[in-house]
């Protein structure tokens, strides 16, 4: 618990961190400019676009859901819609507490409710958040290829500071990756090294027996992917995922005047690039938004009105998460509680 702690005044001293960069070199006038920006959506056509970001980012959650459920489908255990759906929300409701507490209850979640052994259900969730990293960094590469002029030529001057971007920094920044594709690649590794290792001591203890028996259901949960039964609908819920995801951005755009004529690629590129906030920082905070105002003034925004903007986005998303979260929480206390399991495992 003491680790959780720690965890957390962590990720919150980075976010208070970025919310004080984004905010200490703010004049009056750009005070000025984001209460104009943020009071300018206070009108029914905003609000609406504001409630589709919202609903868009629902909809990305239960296809999240769906996909789970087809990856803990080999396992011999079927989950329910509902289940898989509420332990997906309760994930990202716990996650804005505590950085990765989400992951845990999610398993827990399934396991109280539809039997899913713990271990076996953690090593799917691996798997979903490993595809989520694969996805960003061929989404991250696109972006850089698709506004590489940009990119190669950006100079942004703001009270004096200049910030320059190279092509050769972001290589940099692709080449440091190999490290994490090594760390894959190293666990699955590992982790085939388990499976096939037979045992060879008849007269194991009990601890060392319940934890190579913890390792291997955890590997099943991992490799269950390859056993998927409906592989095409497997593809088509990932890319409904992050179709959602998209349109949720877009949507958010649409609110703001100042935004609604930039077109899809300041949506797409917010999308990858303003993910990386919520690595960085607890639930994205200060780091999100400080990222979206930096995307736009690319494109010609004023950094205020950004700044207004990403705040926007980043509270829409985060009163969803609030409202969805605890709706779950509380729905799911009506769920029979059931033994799903197809075989005896």
């Amino acid at each position: 618990m003491k680790k959780k702690i720690i965890q957390l005044l962590i990720f919150l001293s980075l976010g208070i961190f970025f919310v004080w960069i984004s905010v200490k070199n703010l004049s009056p006038e750009d005070m000025e400019k984001i209460k104009e920006s943020a009071v300018g959506i206070l009108n029914p056509k905003s609000l609406f676009y504001i409630f589709l970001t919202m609903i868009s980012g629902v909809i990305a959650h239960y296809f999240r859901a769906l996909r789970n459920i087809l990856l803990i489908d080999p396992l011999g255990y079927r989950v329910r819609k509902a289940t898989a759906f509420y332990s997906v929300m309760v994930c990202y409701l716990s996650n804005l507490a505590i950085p990765r507490l989400g992951e845990v209850l999610r398993c827990s979640f399934l396991q109280r409710y539809d039997k899913v052994p713990f271990q076996k259900s953690f090593g799917t969730v691996v798997v979903d958040r490993v595809l989520d990293l694969i996805i960003f960094a061929v989404l991250f590469v696109l972006i850089i290829f698709l506004n590489k002029e940009l990119l190669s030529e950006l100079v942004i001057n703001k009270e004096g500071v200049t910030l320059g971007v190279r092509m050769g920094e972001i290589w940099i920044i692709l080449w440091k990756l190999k490290y994490l594709i090594l760390g894959i690649i190293a666990c699955f590794v590992i982790g085939i090294f388990i499976r096939k290792k037979k045992k060879t001591a008849k007269n194991e203890s009990k601890i060392t027996t319940k934890i190579k028996n913890i390792i291997f259901d955890l590997w099943k949960g991992l490799i269950s992917i390859k056993d998927i039964k409906h592989p095409y609908l497997f593809v088509i819920y990932t890319i409904a995922l992050w179709v959602f995801y998209y349109l949720g951005t877009l949507m958010c755009f649409l609110a703001f005047d100042f935004l609604q004529d930039l077109g899809p690629m300041p949506a797409f590129m917010v999308l990858v690039v303003g993910a990386i906030g919520f690595m960085v920082a607890q639930g994205g905070l200060g780091a999100y938004p400080l990222i979206v105002a930096g995307i736009l003034v690319l494109y010609g925004v004023d950094f205020a009105q950004g700044l207004a903007a990403g705040w926007i986005g980043w509270s829409a998303q985060t009163i969803m998460i609030l409202i969805v979260g605890f709706a779950s929480l509380i729905l799911a206390s009506f769920l029979k509680i059931e033994n799903r399991a197809v075989n005896n495992e």
